[in-house]
């Protein structure tokens, strides 16, 4: 509402709703694209001030030809709270990510700087199972073609002129004009009271193979490749692919956490040989 707000004027939820509403009604039918599904969702102001520059940057192509589905992960609602999701709890957990992983992995053997793919045999070999968290793609040599991604490129900023620069930890830069789409400043997750303060700012750009991938294309053709060694995953004994890279998918952590739950499970029952 907050938002409806500064764009209409409106006060009410009825009123944004109308406004909406008389949007809405140049999509007819079922949206086939993301510029679509933005517009039948929000109307075209919110889509052309919010949505669309912003997507492009983040995606480098025209909303016009990406998929509906990238949308579904943002809710509309016509109430006076500026919190990006619904869910109860958001932000990351205290002291962090990093002391998850070091409480999960305590008397566990790791290695680091191993290529798993240059390996595979004698780990594999010496293994009950592999949980595979690399891309599928490249696990099969790419024998059904490269699957793409975007990827980000950072920037990192120290300011010692002051110690709180945009007082919260995440913008989104929706304007076409600024090439980046958003600026971190970390201290307002959990980094201390220092008198300076740091920003990073993400640069999307085209990826290719060697850099590091973050978000997966699914379009139809991408989503057609992966289907194919999705396909070829199941048929490899005692390997389970998992993650973003390995199941080719975007999952918020909420989401990311679940899929590991039920990983571990199905990994326990081939293991304890209960199917």
């Amino acid at each position: 509402m907050n938002t409806f707000n500064r764009i209409w004027g409106v006060t009410t939820p009825a009123e944004a709703k109308a406004r909406i509403e008389e949007q809405r009604k140049e999509i007819v039918g079922e949206p086939h694209n993301l510029e679509e599904k933005a517009i039948s969702l929000v109307g075209r102001d919110v889509y052309e001030i919010l949505v669309k520059d912003y997507t492009e940057k983040q995606w480098g192509r025209p909303c016009s030809e990406l998929p509906a589905s990238i949308l579904r992960r943002l809710p509309v609602r016509l109430i006076y709270d500026n919190n990006y999701y619904n869910d109860p709890y958001q932000g990351i957990p205290v002291g962090g990510y990093t002391a998850i992983f070091e409480k999960m992995l305590k008397g566990c053997e790791v290695r680091l700087g191993v290529d798993f793919l240059k390996e595979r045999e004698p780990i594999t070999s010496r293994s009950q199972c592999v949980l595979y968290t690399g891309a599928i793609d490249e696990y099969f040599d790419y024998c059904c073609g490269t699957l793409e991604y975007r990827s980000l490129r950072f920037e990192h900023e120290r300011h010692d002129e002051t110690d709180n620069l945009q007082g919260v930890a995440v913008v989104n830069h929706t304007d076409n004009t600024v090439p980046y789409t958003r600026t971190i400043e970390h201290k307002h997750f959990e980094f201390g009271n220092q008198q300076f303060t740091v920003v990073s700012k993400e640069y999307p750009f085209e990826w290719k193979p060697g850099i590091e991938p973050y978000y997966p294309i699914n379009d139809e053709k991408n989503q057609g490749r992966y289907e194919q060694y999705k396909n070829m995953a199941v048929q490899v004994p005692n390997v389970f692919f998992g993650g973003r890279l390995g199941t080719y998918c975007y999952t918020d952590m909420q989401d990311t956490i679940i899929a590991a739950r039920e990983m571990s499970e199905r990994i326990i029952s081939r293991l304890t040989g209960d199917r």
